[in-house]
């Protein structure tokens, strides 16, 4: 079991692993294969994009997203995606992606790394026992679109999945 680089061609198979590994338990979101492609085409186009993909027997089953951020005190890694395949969690794969992130981020003088997670779902418990910690300071907020008929019902599917 061994980390690699993320590349371009990786992108579609990382969009129907996002697709799965999202749109079950415990996240019940709803992505579809069209948006999780360009939203990680997205993340993949950062100037300063780092990605790491796992595969077992040529079958993608974990991948990080993330991107090198400039901050008033160092360099930051900030991991915009973690996932990994349903069938495959508990495995060793999310923990390996962060120990590849660590690593490489000695490698490069990157201070730290940074992650926003869901505070009610098993993943803040995953960073915890990686030594990640909660900064109780910060609010994520968000602000419904003007004139954007689904707004509503996105922040309501979003504070929904809070409680359930």
């Amino acid at each position: 079991m061994k980390a690699q680089e993320l590349k371009k061609e990786d992108i579609e198979k990382c969009a129907n692993l996002i697709t799965q590994a999202y749109n079950g338990r415990p996240w019940n979101y709803q992505w579809n294969i069209t948006r999780a492609t360009l939203y990680l085409t997205e993340l993949f186009e950062a100037s300063r994009f780092v990605g790491f993909v796992i595969y077992e027997d040529e079958q993608l089953v974990a991948a990080m997203f993330s991107h090198v951020k400039t901050w008033w005190i160092d360099d930051q890694l900030m991991i915009d995606e973690l996932f990994v395949s349903a069938e495959e969690q508990g495995k060793g794969y999310g923990q390996l992606l962060l120990t590849t992130a660590m690593e490489y981020a000695r490698e490069n003088n990157i201070g730290s790394i940074t992650l926003i997670t869901h505070k009610y779902m098993p993943a803040v418990t995953f960073y915890e026992k990686n030594k990640f910690l909660r900064a109780e300071q910060y609010v994520m907020m968000f602000l419904e679109s003007v004139g954007f008929k689904q707004s509503k019902d996105v922040m309501s599917l979003l504070l929904l999945s809070a409680v359930v």
